[in-house]
């Protein structure tokens, strides 16, 4: 329950990064930026954030905890990004939903290498952005993403591969 963070990491005067009382880690890599007005928020299960090398966290992202966040090298994370890998349970109707806890894991987060996500995008649960994809703004990525793929919108849709 540590924050981890490599000496040569920026982090804006106005960042928010909670240290966490579940024992859950936030370790960011060399080079990195952390934007002013990013939250990182250990919530939900007993996943680490782990943020690689030379990774960019635009301005009003948010990522929780959950059930893990792993992203990769050389990453870019547009403004109002947000990284949910957690969700409520709500079937019991005789409980409010604030009180029914959290689903099982559907493997936390994974974004590869060398993936640039635009402004807004929202990526849930079980997600992984494989090395060198390109998330369009406004887009919600909630499965496995082919390598070097462009996508966008909601329902999210294959546009093309980078050559």
């Amino acid at each position: 329950m540590a924050n981890i963070f490599h000496s040569t990491v920026k982090i804006g005067q106005l960042v928010s990064i909670e240290v966490s009382s579940r024992g859950t880690d936030t370790i960011i890599g060399q080079y990195s930026v952390i934007d002013d007005f990013v939250k990182i928020k250990h919530v939900g299960g007993k996943g680490n954030i782990e943020i690689g090398d030379y990774v960019y966290l635009n301005s009003g992202t948010v990522i929780y905890s959950g059930n893990g966040v792993k992203i990769g090298n050389n990453v870019l994370i547009g403004p109002n990004c947000n990284l949910v890998p957690v969700n409520h349970k709500f079937d019991n109707l005789k409980e409010l939903i604030r009180l029914q806890g959290f689903q099982p894991s559907r493997g936390g987060i994974i974004i590869e290498d060398d993936v640039w996500l635009g402004a807004n995008v929202t990526i849930l649960d079980g997600a992984i952005i494989n090395k060198g994809c390109i998330i369009g703004a406004n887009s919600l990525v909630k499965s496995t993403l082919s390598a070097n793929g462009i996508y966008a919108g909601n329902p999210l849709t294959f546009i093309k591969y980078r050559e």
